[in-house]
C-alpha cells in the first residue's frame, strides 16, 4: 500500500530572511533606508535654492524663517503621525488651530497674560480632540467623517467668536517671544519647542508602551483587542493628543503673527497629512517614524520657501504639492507590495 504524501514544508527561505535576521533589524533597516532617502532629497533641495538664489536662500534670516515656518506645522504633524499610525484621520486640525487661536486672544483671556493665552490655546485644542475622540471611538463614527464635522464646527466657531475681524495681542509676554531678542544662540524659541515636541514624540512613540499599542492598533484593531489592548480608550487618547499638539501650534502662531485669526491653520490638515505620508506613515496604519514626518514638513517648507524666492506663483506650488503627495503614495504602494 502507498503511504499518503505527507504535506508540503514551507520554504525556510521564504519564511526567514537569508542572512537570518531578524523582521526588527529588517523593519529598522528599512526605516533607515527611508531616512537616508529623505535626507537626500532635502540636501537637494538645499542645493537647487542654493544654485537658484545663492544669495538669499542661505542667508541666515532665510534659514531661520524656513525652520520657524516648519516649527508651526511640524508641531500639529507630530500628533497627526500618531493618528495616522493607528489607522486614523484627522482633517480638523486647522480648525482647532484657528479656534484654539482665536478663543486664545480673546480680550477677557488676554487679561490673565501669557499664562492664560497658553492655558486657553491647550485647553480649546485638547477639547476639541476629546470631542472627536469620544465620537470615534465610543461613538462608532468614521474618522474622516467625525474630524469634518470638527473641521466645519471649528471653523464656524472661530468666526463666530472673531466676527470676521482679526484680533491683536497685546500682551508683551507674547510679543516679546517673537522678537529676535529673545532668540537663543541664533536659534527661535519656536524653533526649540518644535525640537521639544519632536523628542517627546519620538520617545513616546519608539520606548513607551503607548507607542507600542498605537502601532498594534493601526496594524490590527481585532488582533489588538485580543491581546488585551483597550482599543477605544487608546484611540481616544490619540486624539487627545493630536489636540493638544494643534494647541501648542495656536499659541506658536499667536507669538508668530501676534494675532488671532478665524483663517488660521488653513489647509494645515493637507500639509500635516502629506508630510506624515512622505516621511514613511502608511495611510493604512501600522507604520511610521516621527523623523520621518518631520523630515517631510521640511521638504515641504524648503520647496515653499525656493518656489517663493523664485517668484513662483501660489497654484504652482499647490499643483506640485499634489504631485509630491501622489508620488509618496505610490510608492508607499510599491513598498508595502514588495513586503
Amino acid at each position: 500500500m502507498t503511504q499518503p504524501a505527507s504535506p508540503p514544508r514551507p520554504d525556510a527561505s521564504k519564511s526567514q530572511p537569508a542572512d537570518g535576521a531578524s523582521p526588527l533589524r529588517i523593519i529598522a533597516a528599512r526605516a533607515d533606508v527611508r531616512t537616508l532617502s529623505l535626507l537626500g532629497v532635502l540636501a537637494v533641495l538645499i542645493l537647487i535654492g542654493g544654485i537658484t538664489q545663492p544669495d538669499s536662500f542661505l542667508d541666515t534670516d532665510n534659514v531661520q524663517l524656513i525652520l520657524t515656518q516648519a516649527s508651526v506645522i511640524g508641531v500639529v504633524t507630530v500628533g497627526m503621525t500618531f493618528v495616522i499610525i493607528s489607522g486614523g484621520i484627522d482633517l480638523s486640525v486647522g480648525a482647532i488651530v484657528a479656534l484654539a487661536s482665536v478663543w486664545a486672544t480673546t480680550v477677557a483671556t488676554q487679561e490673565y497674560g501669557v499664562a492664560g493665552i497658553l492655558f486657553t490655546a491647550v485647553i480649546v485644542g485638547m477639547a476639541c480632540g476629546l470631542v472627536n475622540g469620544m465620537l470615534i471611538a465610543y461613538g462608532g463614527m468614521v474618522p474622516f467623517i467625525a474630524t469634518l464635522a470638527m473641521l466645519a464646527s471649528g471653523r464656524g466657531l472661530a468666526l463666530e467668536i472673531t466676527d470676521g475681524k482679526t484680533q491683536m495681542v497685546t500682551v508683551d509676554g507674547v510679543l516679546k517671544l517673537g522678537e529676535r531678542d529673545s532668540y537663543i544662540l541664533g536659534i527661535p524659541p519656536l524653533v526649540l519647542v518644535f525640537a521639544a515636541v519632536t523628542v517627546v514624540g519620538w520617545l513616546l512613540l519608539n520606548r513607551t508602551t503607548f507607542g507600542r499599542r498605537s502601532v498594534a492598533v493601526g496594524g490590527n484593531a481585532e488582533a489588538a483587542r485580543l491581546a488585551g489592548i483597550d482599543v477605544r480608550r487608546q484611540r481616544l487618547y490619540l486624539y487627545l493628543l493630536s489636540g493638544l499638539c494643534c494647541g501648542i501650534a495656536a499659541f506658536m502662531l499667536i507669538i508668530l503673527s501676534g494675532s488671532g485669526q478665524n483663517t488660521n491653520g488653513n489647509l494645515y490638515e493637507l500639509d500635516a497629512i502629506a508630510a506624515a505620508i512622505i516621511g514613511g506613515t502608511l495611510l493604512t496604519g501600522g507604520r511610521g517614524t516621527i523623523i520621518g514626518s518631520v523630515l517631510g514638513v521640511l521638504i515641504f517648507i524648503t520647496i515653499q520657501n525656493i518656489f517663493a524666492l523664485n517668484n513662483l506663483e501660489t497654484a504652482v506650488q499647490q499643483i506640485a504639492k499634489g504631485a509630491i503627495i501622489v508620488a509618496a503614495v505610490l510608492v508607499q504602494r510599491r513598498t508595502s507590495s514588495h513586503t
